[in-house]
């Protein structure tokens, strides 16, 4: 009986021993670049949604302190230091193609004193809020750079200027290891600007340059100036495509028709009648643009579901949806693509979800806090991304690469304390990470898009330049 039972000891522990080497074995196979797990899929957003409902009542100082004690806890054994690396971590080889049916939204209107005489945008003031009883509860002033900054991140290439041309270059980079596209440029008319920047038409062509060198696009994503309407709006399209439409790095789209047409998005194109944009994007309208050398893709901002039939009458030729706040506006709501889509098919329009990384603006706005969107370590934006896609859209728009006052950057972050200000960042992981998931999520849309586009007869799979 003894002899048995040392018997079946020995054959059971070469059993275990050849399980342990079989589990080890198969660990070894495991691809070295599997950085990250499947995606989120969309049984997270009703839990997103219960999320912003619990916290509307919040105190966005309270949220904020929260948020800054966790990052103190995560900073106590480590020294910060704010050290610019390479664009990407992958050799060029092992990028996939450019996705020009991918476009991020890019802001050139940062600036610093070496490259402006002072700083522009970092030093953002506290805005008010329309309630002057809300307002009272918050402090005021202007944030004061470099170390405080109107963000909730801070860049890994500190408060830069939109001016330097090596930070351009960098950009640039960093959006070609992304696999993205096309950048749509926000853009004011020459000597037009924000109300807290200066004017930047005259950075167009050194962004046109630089991108060219790494193979992007430009578009032109038009901010909403004071009197815009159709008639100078004609002159800023003419302008534009007058004084950079000859560039190679100038973005053309190929439509089903085979026109290859510059593209516009319009923000805030809600605020202007839908009469005075007939006048200039249908072919009876007194300003029209239609079939003339200017004509051209434009896009309309949806916010409300009653601005459906606005942007119709207004002869626009498709839809964006721009905020990175997923249930804050009709048109950002993921649950409302799969609808919008439908709607955008039946009237011939370009459908163009915008997703975002997550979104928080209380440096700017501290009252907004109910409107703050956990990254959650790059599953919100992956979420996004996957409802982008299932909508099957003309083009997916990410907002944003450097919107660093509404934390809706994918642009390199990093970890920084200062006196009693604690910034976010993206750990656990690298500060690339938005970057590699774009990449990641690029290619799986530009393999699904080419499937899908087959029966829209899209069939061109680069820009037209």
């Amino acid at each position: 009986m003894a002899k048995f039972r040392r018997r079946t000891c020995f054959i059971l522990s070469l059993f275990i021993l050849f399980i342990f080497s079989l589990m080890m074995g198969l660990k070894m196979l495991r691809p070295k670049k599997a950085a990250f797990g499947d995606p989120f899929g969309l049984e997270l957003l009703p839990e997103i949604r219960q999320q912003t409902h619990l916290t509307k009542g919040f105190d966005s100082q309270k949220s904020d302190k929260i948020s800054s004690k966790t990052n103190i806890k995560n900073l106590k054994t480590e020294e910060i230091t704010v050290k610019a690396s390479v664009a990407s971590d992958a050799h060029p080889e092992q990028l996939p193609p450019l996705n020009y049916y991918l476009h991020v939204f890019y802001y050139s209107w940062y600036g610093n004193p070496q490259f402006d005489g002072k700083y522009i945008h970092w030093d953002h003031p506290v805005l008010s809020h329309w309630d002057p009883r809300i307002t009272k509860k918050y402090p005021k002033g202007k944030h004061n750079p470099p170390d405080d900054i109107g963000s909730r991140f801070y860049p890994e290439l500190g408060s830069y200027s939109s001016r330097d041309p090596s930070v351009i270059e960098t950009h640039m980079k960093q959006m070609y290891s992304a696999s993205i596209g096309v950048l749509a440029l926000s853009w004011y008319p020459p000597d037009l600007n924000d109300e807290n920047g200066e004017p930047t038409d005259n950075l167009v062509p050194t962004i046109l340059d630089k991108a060219h060198k790494y193979n992007l696009k430009v578009t032109f994503h038009i901010e909403p100036y004071k009197n815009r309407d159709d008639k100078n709006m004609y002159k800023n399209v003419k302008y534009i495509i007058d004084k950079y439409g000859n560039h190679p790095a100038f973005y053309r789209y190929k439509t089903k028709n085979g026109n290859a047409l510059p593209m516009f998005y319009i923000y805030d194109s809600y605020i202007t009648a839908s009469q005075k944009w007939a006048n200039l994007l249908t072919s009876s309208g007194s300003q029209s643009i239609r079939n003339s050398p200017y004509d051209a893709l434009f896009i309309a901002l949806l916010v409300d579901k009653k601005h459906r039939y606005g942007i119709l009458r207004g002869g626009f030729d498709g839809i964006y949806t721009y905020f990175a706040t997923n249930g804050f506006t009709y048109g950002s709501s993921y649950e409302n693509w799969a609808k919008i889509k439908y709607f955008c098919d039946q009237f011939d329009l370009m459908f163009i979800p915008s997703v975002g990384p997550g979104y928080i603006d209380t440096s700017i706005r501290p009252w907004n806090s109910h409107n703050t969107r956990n990254r959650i370590n790059g599953k919100y934006y992956e979420t996004a991304l996957s409802a982008a896609l299932q909508a099957h859209p003309s083009i997916i728009s990410i907002t944003s690469f450097n919107e660093w006052h509404e934390g809706t950057q994918i642009e390199r972050a990093v970890p920084k304390r200062t006196g009693n200000i604690v910034y976010l960042d993206y750990r656990p992981h690298k500060p690339s990470l938005y970057l590699e998931l774009t990449r990641k999520w690029s290619e799986k849309y530009r393999k699904e898009r080419a499937i899908y586009a087959l029966g829209h007869q899209e069939l061109s799979t680069q820009p037209v330049s």
